[in-house]
């Protein structure tokens, strides 16, 4: 190759490795470019359903597992398949209502989740949908599933009220006897508290009666 050729190739080297580095370095990347394409950036960020990243969506788990973050403690006792189901009462009976005054939240150091509308409603709704086709609408025992069972107790008697706040809680929780489970659809804590506090105004409300069969 002649002098000069090689020369000149000498002298055009550095312009183009400077080239590339301008290339590299300062000209846009195709990555770069597709951001501002309206059309494309939709795609990238499409509408799309991730239940399980709330945590106040209910889903079935595996029994006994708790959540990461924590939750409520489960003091499940007995066969669900049986009627001896129940709960650890010494345990329920320390559970303080943290809808009262001096109450604490049911998971230690857990937060009370925020309260949304009239916690009073809330209760009364609850109650109507869940609880009064077997025990009445004001609690006397007297719903119409009455008619198909016998033994379903009324909420009205001195031994109901003198129930814990806590025992009640677990009652809507687990069930117990004929009472099946309403934790898995009342799933807010806070829910539970609020048909407790409704079924205290319905005590208050009227006077007590005789126990009358079943377990309450």
């Amino acid at each position: 190759m002649p002098r000069k050729a090689v020369r000149a190739l000498l002298l055009a080297l550095p312009l183009v490795l400077g080239g590339c580095d301008y290339w590299y370095n300062s000209v846009p990347s195709p990555d770069q470019i597709w951001y501002r394409i309206s059309w494309f950036d939709h795609m990238r960020h499409s509408v799309s359903v991730s239940p399980y990243t709330r945590a106040d969506v209910p889903r079935y788990v595996v029994k006994g597992s708790v959540p990461v973050r924590g939750g409520e403690a489960s003091w499940e006792t007995g066969d669900a398949a049986s009627l001896a189901y129940a709960f650890d009462q010494a345990a329920a009976d320390k559970l303080q209502n943290p809808t009262k005054t001096g109450g604490t939240p049911v998971a230690a150091g857990a937060e009370l989740p925020h309260l949304k509308g009239d916690l009073d409603a809330k209760g009364d709704s609850l109650y109507q949908n869940f609880c009064s086709p077997c025990h009445g609408a004001a609690g006397a025992g007297n719903g119409p599933v009455s008619a198909k069972f016998v033994g379903i107790p009324s909420l009205l008697t001195d031994r109901a009220r003198g129930y814990t706040d806590g025992y009640l809680y677990s009652m809507v929780r687990y069930g117990r006897g004929l009472m099946p489970k309403y934790g898995d659809k009342v799933n807010n804590p806070i829910d539970r508290w609020a048909i407790v506090n409704h079924v205290r105004k319905l005590q208050a409300a009227a006077p007590a009666t005789k126990a009358t069969g079943g377990q309450g």
